[in-house]
């Protein structure tokens, strides 16, 4: 994997991870909160969606769209977490 393998992952993460917790609590966590909710989406969201028979499709957008999908559900899980 290269150097522009790993910026893709960060600009992408960033993204995500800025969109899931405006849809979730309306504001973001940060630069690092960002991106790491958005990689931790996108691993979830790579694992639960194509079992689910959902496709999405290839490309950015849609990485960031599966990663968004994957964020969101980290993050209402945390909020159920914090609840209890």
């Amino acid at each position: 994997m290269g150097i522009e393998s790993v910026i893709v992952w960060l600009i992408v993460g960033a993204i995500a991870g800025w969109l899931a917790g405006m849809i979730v609590k309306g504001g973001g966590f940060g630069l690092i909160g960002n991106i790491v909710i958005g990689i931790v989406g996108a691993v979830v969201a790579g694992w639960l969606l194509p079992r689910l028979g959902i496709a999405i499709g290839g490309g950015i957008v849609a990485a960031i769209i599966n990663a968004v999908i994957g964020g969101v559900i980290v993050l209402v899980i945390l909020s159920l977490i914090r609840r209890a």
